[in-house]
């Protein structure tokens, strides 16, 4: 198949790669153009997958309509603020051979700070009626840098359809990326986005030098928030115990991969988060997703107390050591009942 994927990071690179060797044509659009020409050039994406090597056989592209031509299918991983006017752009520069592509995946993880929504209805409202329906989330525990070197990684292709998600499922898997299908769209997107934000919270626990015991605190409880505002939202419990919920928390808050354990260290050890941003010229998804998230909460009546706290350090200033003894002398309660809205 002809694949076009829209966006030039180390997720999108190391997906690149692995789409190259099921033998499928890739074009990759990358949005600096500079960054583009030296990918063209070293065949390496030295910004953003340092020290591993891009395929011959992969095109790149830094003309966004490029990657849509004769194009079956099209994967978008741009960063989640960047999805809408990307896929906008899309499909009014790319309008005709948008027609010929059979169906979409996202594996962008994140939600839209303004509108609250998930990646893939950014895509249902931005790409032409009938496309925009055919879209297949993709996500788990995975780290573009370990994928891209073949490292053995599950993930899950979600879609409601189950011919759309078991398309995804052959497209994708190699003998070291296996794919598992899904119909929990909304459960899928959610634990992948809210991950980030608990990914934060470890990372500052990092940093403020607490241990094994408090991480492992902050994942359970975490995991117990993300499923609460999963369920509210429509989404199945038993999703928040697989891959694309405890699986990716687990890589996303443990790893030294992960940017958002990392900001959250830092920001732990006393950096601003200014200071933390700047230190990574990636993105790191959990710092819109958590503000988006405590609004996403409090529309719908459910109580996150450790991603309120993560907002409040990275948006209002508070101390990372207030908002954890705050979160230790919250009232008493029993654990029975996690998954209930408080």
């Amino acid at each position: 198949m002809k694949i076009g994927v829209i966006g030039g990071g180390g997720w999108g690179t190391a997906l690149s790669i692995v789409l190259e060797s099921r033998g499928h044509a890739v074009r990759l659009w990358v949005f600096e153009a500079d960054l583009a020409e030296q990918m063209r050039r070293t065949r390496s994406n030295d910004r953003f997958l340092p020290d591993v090597r891009i395929p011959d056989a992969i095109e790149i592209t830094s003309t966004l309509p490029d990657a849509a031509a004769d194009a079956d299918v099209l994967l978008f991983v741009t960063p989640s603020h960047a999805l809408r006017a990307t896929a906008t752009r899309l499909a009014a520069e790319a309008e005709k051979s948008l027609k010929g592509v059979k169906w979409v995946t996202v594996a962008t993880k994140g939600l839209e700070t303004k509108t609250l929504r998930r990646m893939s209805e950014v895509l249902a409202e931005t790409l032409p009626k009938g496309l925009g329906e055919r879209v297949v989330v993709l996500a788990g525990p995975s780290h573009a840098e370990e994928v891209a070197r073949r490292v053995p990684t599950l993930i899950v292709a979600a879609s409601e359809s189950a011919p759309l998600a078991a398309n995804a499922q052959e497209t994708f898997s190699t003998d070291w990326l296996r794919i598992y299908t899904n119909d929990d769209v909304i459960g899928v997107e959610i634990g992948v986005a809210l991950k980030n934000v608990i990914a934060i919270a470890s990372g500052i626990a990092d940093g403020l030098g607490f241990g094994d015991s408090t991480r492992a605190a902050l994942m359970t409880r975490g995991l117990a928030e993300i499923s609460r505002l999963g369920e509210v939202l429509g989404a199945r419990r038993e999703t928040f115990a697989g891959l694309a919920g405890m699986g990716d928390l687990i890589a996303t808050a443990t790893s030294r991969h992960s940017r958002n354990r990392r900001l959250g260290e830092a920001i732990g050890r006393g950096a601003t988060l200014k200071e933390a941003l700047a230190s990574s010229p990636m993105v790191v998804e959990g710092v819109g997703t958590a503000e988006a998230a405590v609004n996403l909460a409090r529309r719908h009546g459910v109580e996150l107390p450790i991603v309120e706290q993560v907002h409040a350090i990275l948006y209002e200033g508070k101390s990372a050591k207030t908002a954890m003894r705050e979160l230790l002398t919250r009232d008493l309660k029993p654990e029975a009942g996690t998954l209930s809205r408080r």
